[in-house]
C-alpha cells in the first residue's frame, strides 16, 4: 500500500494518549480516526509496546501504515509501502526493519550490571512472569505474553524504596550512554535510538515521496514522549487521567499544545483541530 497524498504525517504515542490509561480503549477517538482515514493521513503509532503488541492493535483499528516500537528500537514499514529502496533495511516477516535500537540482551545485561553496582533493586520485564506483568499493567494475560516478546527495550520499576541507590542507578545508566526515561507505569531502559529519531528517519522517507510540503503531528503524555513531542513540527501534549501535565515535558517544551482531555477523548479532540470545518 502506497501512502496517500496528505498535508501531514501523525505520529502518536499509545497509552495513555491515543489508548486510555486504564483500559487501554481507543473508543473515544473513533471520530478523528476515521477522519484520519478519509484524508489520507498517514498514522503512524510510536510506543513503548513491542511489534506483537502493535501489530494486534493495528488489525482491531485496521491501521496499515508504518510503526515505532519499544522507544524507537525499531522501525517497521510495510512491504511495498514506499516505492524506493530504503537504506539500512532487514527484512522481518512481513516487513522493512530499521533496527535502530541496540538488541535487548545487551540492554538486560547492562541493566543487572549497573543494578549491582547501585545497589538498586530493579524489577525488569525479563525478571517478571506473564501474570506478573498483567498484574502490574491491567493487561490480559494474552497481552502481557506479547508485551515480553521484547527486543530493544526494558521496562523496570525500583522495588526497593532506596531514592539514593535509585538516583544512583539512573546517573550510572546514562554514563554508560544508555537511555533511561519515564513512562505512564513503567521506567525505561534502551540505547542506540529514541522515539525522536525514529520519527525523523521515518519521516524523511515520507518527505521523499512527496510532491507538496508535509508537516509531521506529535502526540504523547508522559517524558518518554519527549524526543517524540520535539522532533515534530507540531506536537500535542496530553493530560494524565488526574488532569495534570508531565512536568518535564513542560519544562523542555513550554510552548507545547496541551490538549484538553487524557486518552482518546483528548487525542480526538487534538486530531479534529487539524481540520478546521
Amino acid at each position: 500500500m502506497s501512502p496517500l497524498p496528505s498535508r501531514y504525517v501523525l505520529f502518536t504515542d499509545l497509552d495513555g494518549t491515543l489508548l486510555d490509561h486504564q483500559t487501554y480503549s481507543w473508543a473515544g477517538a473513533r471520530e478523528a480516526l476515521a477522519e484520519l482515514e478519509q484524508r489520507g493521513v498517514p498514522l503512524v503509532f510510536c510506543t513503548s509496546k513491542t511489534r506483537s503488541e502493535v501489530e494486534m492493535l493495528r488489525r482491531k483499528v485496521r491501521n496499515a501504515h508504518p510503526f515505532i516500537t519499544e522507544n524507537g528500537g525499531g522501525v517497521f514499514i510495510p512491504q511495498g509501502y514506499f516505492p524506493r529502496r530504503i537504506p539500512g533495511e532487514t527484512r522481518v516477516g512481513r516487513y522493512h526493519c530499521l533496527a535502530l535500537g541496540r538488541p535487548y540482551e545487551d540492554v538486560v545485561e547492562a541493566m543487572q550490571a549497573i543494578a549491582k553496582q547501585a545497589g538498586a533493586d530493579v524489577v525488569g520485564f525479563h525478571q517478571m512472569t506473564a501474570h506478573e506483568v498483567a498484574d502490574n499493567t491491567g493487561l490480559t494475560l494474552a497481552e502481557a505474553e506479547l508485551a515480553r516478546k521484547r527486543d530493544f527495550d526494558e521496562p523496570f520499576f525500583f522495588a526497593g524504596g532506596n531514592a539514593k541507590a535509585e538516583a544512583t542507578f539512573l546517573q550510572a545508566a546514562r554514563q554508560r550512554g544508555l537511555e533511561v526515561t519515564r513512562g505512564g507505569r513503567f521506567w525505561h531502559l534502551f540505547s542506540g535510538s529514541d522515539k525522536g529519531k525514529a520519527v525523523r528517519r521515518l519521516f524523511d522517507l515520507y518527505r521523499q515521496g512527496a510532491h507538496h510540503k508535509l508537516r509531521s503531528v506529535a502526540l504523547g503524555d508522559s517524558a518518554n514522549d519527549l524526543p517524540l513531542l520535539a522532533a515534530a513540527d507540531q506536537a500535542f501534549l496530553l493530560p494524565r487521567p488526574d488532569g495534570s501535565f508531565d512536568a518535564e515535558v513542560l519544562e523542555k517544551l513550554p510552548r507545547v499544545a496541551r490538549g484538553a482531555a487524557p486518552g482518546s477523548q483528548g487525542w480526538n479532540a487534538a486530531v479534529l483541530g487539524l481540520f478546521p470545518s
